[in-house]
């Protein structure tokens, strides 16, 4: 994040104004990045093709007098009732079935009524007939499931593990289809089911409760009615707690719930409190961890945990400094983390790149210390080589230069002496506007506090932009701002040519 700083008497009135188009820029870009969702329905296909049997109806669908036939053998029959519910499971894997069986005069009253009935073994075909009613992208199926709710609430209590599994990913797939559904769920208690499901030994049924509240915590009223019962309900010393374990089997649960904390925290409803918490403190031990684990040995799918990880990082370092987490950035150990992940996912998984980059410009932003390890690490040549990389990234490791430039003459000297404005040189070049709004952006910091930068910019050339940017509002500028700071050198020069 560019955050304001308080400048001397000698500042130049333009450095500000780019400041506050870059604030706002990154502002919108944040709001963005909050709207991403990763909302989806998930179907547990593994499971339910178990038993092997009855296949072929998944290509030779029933007609509707075939599923008539089946709800009266399922709410009549007795030796052939499990057979039958079987059979329908198979067939509701059709979007037409689906539909004919929740029009079909009292069906889903039957099948709830088996899903809560005393036997085990139609207890589970009846709740993998919901599940796959629930996967439908057909509202009326899915609102024909709703009376199920209250139940598969109740069974998250159960001791069959494969049972609770299936419940969590129904009411997952239940939740995104409205707020009507989910506000019907918040009355029946989910959160408070949720929190005490978090206490569950098996690693599945804890996977599904985080893709069950990730997709909850995603809803557009999650910041108003969902967040704050979240915040009250003790269950993110769970989500922590359950971050922090140390299965390997207990990999796909933490990425569950590391997503569901990057949603809790990107609706800001209390940061602050968050920060109180632990969350900050966790998230950074945690990172710490995981970048040394991946110079050591690699780990199939561990971009998947950092990404929301390092995201939360990166929301969470732009609150106020009065939380108290400027001592913890400043021990080193997170700035060494992200320089490790850049440098291990810079060839492949570029969006731990990106997300690596926006966090490491929040916590040099206002923060001279950070800033200066920066420098005096050595890791500045770690960032240059990411000026052959996608036009994103490049655009933020051109902010994060920004960010150390502008504490001052010392910092810029550090830049210069690594040719930076040469860098910035080929970069301006750039059919990309942000990347050479970004590379002014620099030199005029640069010309601010350096004019001795300016002989190295006119040698370079770094005057000539391109032709199709040269009517950019934005570009104008700054260019006029360069011109400005250089007006002096032109003409003493210019006074030495003809005397």
């Amino acid at each position: 994040m560019w955050r304001r700083r308080k400048l001397g008497k000698k500042s130049q009135p333009g450095l500000e104004d780019f400041r506050t188009q870059r604030r706002e820029q990154e502002t919108a870009l944040r709001k963005a990045r909050r709207e991403q969702q990763l909302i989806s329905k998930r179907l547990l296909r593994d499971l339910t093709d178990s038993d092997g049997t009855l296949e072929e109806n998944v290509h030779s669908p029933f007609s509707e007098q075939q599923v008539l036939q089946l709800v009266k053998e399922i709410h009549h029959g007795s030796a052939e009732k499990l057979k039958s519910l079987i059979a329908l499971r198979h067939s509701l894997r059709n979007k037409d079935v689906q539909l004919m069986f929740v029009r079909a005069e009292g069906s889903m009253r039957v099948l709830i009524g088996l899903f809560t009935c005393q036997f085990a073994n139609l207890q589970m075909e009846a709740v993998r007939c919901l599940h796959e009613l629930s996967n439908s992208d057909d509202q009326v199926v899915c609102k024909a499931c709703l009376p199920a709710t209250s139940y598969l609430l109740t069974y998250l209590s159960g001791s069959s593990p494969e049972f609770m599994e299936l419940c969590l990913y129904t009411l997952g797939n239940l939740i995104v289809e409205s707020e009507d559904a989910r506000n019907q769920l918040l009355l029946q208690g989910i959160i408070p089911a949720f929190a005490l499901c978090t206490q569950s030994p098996h690693v599945t049924v804890l996977e599904g409760i985080g893709y069950a509240l990730s997709q909850l915590l995603q809803a557009k009223e999650a910041s108003e009615k969902i967040v704050p019962i979240v915040l009250q309900s003790g269950l993110i010393q769970d989500i922590l707690r359950l971050l922090l374990c140390r299965s390997e089997d207990g990999f796909g649960m933490m990425i569950e719930f590391s997503w569901c904390l990057h949603y809790i925290v990107s609706s800001q409803v209390n940061n602050i409190l968050l920060i109180s918490q632990g969350v900050l403190s966790s998230l950074m031990n945690l990172l710490i961890k995981l970048a040394g684990l991946v110079t050591k040995t690699s780990i199939p799918g561990i971009e998947l945990l950092l990404c929301p990880i390092v995201r939360c990082l990166g929301n969470l370092l732009v609150e106020d400094d009065s939380s108290g987490n400027k001592a913890q950035i400043q021990d080193g150990r997170l700035l060494v983390a992200l320089f490790v992940l850049l440098q291990q996912f810079q060839k492949e998984h570029s969006f731990i790149v990106k997300e690596c980059l926006w966090t490491l410009n929040n916590i040099t932003a206002d923060d001279p210390v950070v800033s200066s390890a920066v420098l005096h690490l050595n890791l500045l040549p770690v960032l240059l080589q990411f000026f052959g990389h996608t036009k994103d990234v490049i655009v933020l490791v051109l902010t994060v230069l920004c960010n150390i430039a502008d504490f001052g003459p010392a910092y810029c000297q550090c830049l210069q002496e690594k040719d930076i404005l040469s860098s910035l040189t080929h970069l301006l070049g750039s059919e990309d506007v942000l990347v050479t709004i970004r590379c002014l952006d620099l030199m005029n910091i640069f010309l601010h506090y350096c004019p001795e930068a300016e002989k190295d910019i006119l040698v370079h050339s770094v005057l000539q932009i391109p032709e199709m940017h040269k009517d950019h509002p934005e570009i104008q500028q700054r260019m006029e701002a360069i011109q400005n700071y250089c007006k002096p050198m032109i003409k003493d020069d210019n006074e030495e040519l003809h005397p």
